[in-house]
Parts: C-alpha cells; structure tokens; sequence
C-alpha cells in the first residue's frame, strides 16, 4: 500500500481517539477527491459512507454505517448504468442489455473499480474485520462502492455521479460493445477475466463416458488452478458452456 496508505492508517488512528480531526481528516479527504475527481460539501456523508458495520458502537462511536447510502447507491448504479446502455446501443436487445447491466453492476467488477480507487485505505473497520483482511473483501468494497455513489448522490445529484462513473466504471461499456461477451457463457466469462485481470479461463475435461454414439462430456473451468464451475454435456462444447455458466452464477455476474 506504501506511504499513502500508511499515512492514511494514522489519521484514522486520530479519528478514533479524537486528535488532530480536523487537520488530519481534511487530508485525508484531499487524496480521495483526488482519487473521484469530486470535491464533496458535506464530509459526514463521506464519514457515513466508509463506515462498515463492524466498526460501530465500541470502535468509533459512530451509530450509522453505511448500509443506506449503500441502498441508495445501488439504485443510484443502476439507473445510470441502465441509461448509459439503453442511450449507447439503441440496437441491442433487452436480453443483451440486461446482460451488460449485470456484468457493469456485479460484486467482481465493483470491487475492482473500489480497488482501482483505493477505497479500502478508507474503511472505518472494526478490529476484527480489519485482522481478517476486511480492506480486501469484495463484498466490502463493492459495498463501499455503492455507498460512496450513494453520498455522492445525496451531495451533489446524480449528474456528478454519472460524470465520475462516466471517467471510471462506465469506460467498461466501450469494450463490451466491442466484445461478445454477451453470446454467450464462454464468451462472457473471457471477457471478465481478461478485462479484469488479464487472464484465460481454462477448461478441463474431467470425464468422458458412454458409446461413441451417446458421450457425454464432464469438463470443468479453473483460473489459476481454482475450480470455478463444473458442466456435463452430450459434446466438449456443451459442458464447457455449462462449466462456463455455473462459474458466470458463482461470480455473481448473472442476470
């Protein structure tokens, strides 16, 4: 994480303990409107915003996380998000759009964008959650990305919000239309993986049985040696469609 991220530590540090608040936490918020581009009026929204729910009561004094802004925010995502493709791709059948939506909206790819941002240098976690490696969960920063939509949302209107997804999120918008990803499952699992992090699904065959007349393939689909999904199919090509479909499922990029 490096300096940014060490300095980043002490000022929560501060938070906690009620020292140099002011000075420190308006450092801090700079590197973060660096970070967005955006500038917001209202701090304690932002405060709310990084707030898990882990942190609550005993570790900070704070009675609110960020659970609502969350909910705003996700509504506040996929309004934009549904907008950008609806506008974009006039050709597109509602069964692609939905697609799109999905894979734009998906915990995987939110938590990528909060990490592209370094959102988790920000969290307000309590101790447990924050020796378990809580600044790295996907959940957790896909939540925290919602949330800080949602503040931003309520600090300066979704015209602000849709200009910040605009430089970030919704650049992905580009390369899925230049993509089939929405094809299908094979297609679709490709192009996550080497947008997000430059790899290629693999897939095995597993088992292959009955006469030649009447096979019937098990294949399944790793990244890294990590089992992702697990098909059967009467051809190569179909189990791995399936293989391809349950690992799209796990990953939550379904529609």
């Amino acid at each position: 994480m490096g300096k940014g991220f060490s300095f980043r530590r002490r000022i929560f540090s501060f938070f906690r303990r009620g020292v140099g608040r002011k000075k420190g936490e308006s450092e801090l918020w700079d590197a973060l409107y660096r970070a967005v581009s955006y500038r917001f009026r209202d701090e304690t929204l932002l405060r709310e915003a990084f707030t898990h729910r882990s942190s609550l009561y005993n570790e900070t004094g704070r009675e609110i996380s960020n659970e609502r802004l969350e909910f705003l925010g996700d509504a506040v995502l996929g309004m934009v998000v549904t907008d950008e493709l609806y506008h974009r791709f006039p050709s597109w059948s509602e069964g692609q759009l939905s697609k799109a939506k999905s894979y734009l909206v998906s915990r995987e790819v939110l938590a990528h964008q909060a990490k592209k941002i370094a959102l988790g240098d920000y969290l307000f976690l309590g101790s447990g959650e924050e020796k378990s490696g809580g600044r790295g969960r996907r959940s957790i920063l896909s939540d925290a990305y919602e949330a800080l939509l949602g503040a931003m949302y309520l600090d300066g209107g979704v015209d602000k919000v849709r200009r910040f997804m605009c430089q970030h999120l919704l650049k992905e918008v580009d390369r899925i239309a230049r993509s089939t990803f929405y094809e299908n499952y094979k297609s679709w699992l490709l192009e996550y993986f080497q947008g997000e992090e430059g790899k290629r699904p693999e897939y095995r065959i597993l088992e292959e049985t009955g006469p030649d007349h009447k096979k019937e393939f098990t294949v399944e689909v790793c990244i890294d040696g990590r089992v992702l999904g697990k098909g059967r199919g009467s051809s190569k090509k179909s189990a791995e469609q399936e293989a391809a479909r349950r690992a799209v499922e796990r990953l939550g990029l379904h529609a």
